[in-house]
């Protein structure tokens, strides 16, 4: 198979946009898509400054490095969540993270969770479930508390993640399932700041998978090929499943799905202002950060923070 651009071998064939690439203009195609969703989306604008939240797996950096590459300011967020199931999955995961910014002079912030709050993800899961050590639903509240906090104190404009395709087809289709419209409302490119929240986006969202996977190995990129010992049996990898028999079946389903949510979405919700909270929020007495709690905000509680 040739590159559709130049009479090349081609390195990657993309069957959802019927398109095969050689290697320079797969990776010239890949920047360019990028830069194409953020003016789209209105992602980041000139002078803005940019927070990459890298977990050391191939999106966050392929992220990261596009960002680079097209010249943006973009400063990477790195948190150790101290999982250590059968190895030290999570400090191995800060190592391609600092690596990575060693070789392109980019400023990482690492935060160690068990260093800041004398516990880990999973010891703060054995006593939230009763002994019990999988951590996944407490995870979540954690980085996303820890990733608005510095991005707001750093002076931010915006957080970035490497959510790709095959994440948010899989999200919509659960939350689809069960008619989550208040996530679904949210489900979006990117998320406006509100009440103490800086704005969120994810630039990659309109990548496969394989894509990103493509961009990082022709790059030369390295980075945590392992998947978190705590998602196997996951809901999220279920309908990620599902979602891949379907595109095998018809490529460009995955892609088809979500965009069509984008583009009935505004309809859809049209009573929904993201730029404005819909519960009341105030800050939290411990910490600072907007809380719908009365009390403490769900993090505090987490780590038995205190006013």
């Amino acid at each position: 198979m040739k590159c559709r651009k130049c009479s090349q071998a081609a390195v990657h064939n993309m069957r959802q946009h019927r398109l095969a690439l050689c290697r320079d203009h797969y990776l010239d195609w890949f920047v360019e898509q990028s830069k194409r969703a953020i003016i789209k989306y209105k992602i980041s604008f000139p002078g803005e400054r940019i927070l990459v939240a890298v977990s050391g797996g191939k999106d966050s950096l392929a992220l990261w490095d596009v960002l680079w590459r097209l010249d943006f300011p973009a400063d990477g967020l790195h948190i150790n969540l101290g999982i250590h199931a059968g190895f030290a999955y999570s400090d191995e995961s800060q190592k391609y993270c600092e690596v990575f910014a060693q070789e392109r002079s980019l400023k990482l912030k690492v935060v160690n969770i068990a260093a800041e709050y004398q516990k880990s993800i999973t010891d703060l899961a054995r006593l939230t479930h009763h002994g019990q050590s999988r951590p996944c639903s407490i995870c979540g509240t954690v980085k996303r508390h820890i990733m608005n906090k510095f991005a707001c104190e750093g002076g931010y404009s915006v957080l970035m993640t490497g959510h790709n395709l095959d994440d948010e087809a899989a999200v919509l289709l659960g939350n689809s399932l069960n008619w989550n419209s208040d996530l679904l409302a949210r489900q979006c490119p990117v998320l406006p700041a509100r009440d103490g929240m800086v704005r969120k986006a994810k630039p990659l969202c309109r990548f496969y998978e394989r894509d990103t996977a493509a961009y990082t190995l022709l790059r030369g990129i390295t980075y945590m090929e392992e998947e978190c010992p705590f998602s196997v049996g996951s809901q999220s990898l279920y309908y990620k499943d599902v979602l891949n028999r379907m595109e095998t079946d018809r490529a460009g389903t995955k892609l088809q799905y979500y965009l069509s949510f984008l583009k009935a979405r505004p309809e859809l919700f049209a009573n929904h202002d993201l730029s404005h909270s819909t519960t009341d929020l105030h800050p939290c007495p411990a910490c600072g950060q907007a809380t719908s709690s009365r009390g403490l905000c769900s993090f505090c509680s987490l780590v038995g923070n205190t006013p």
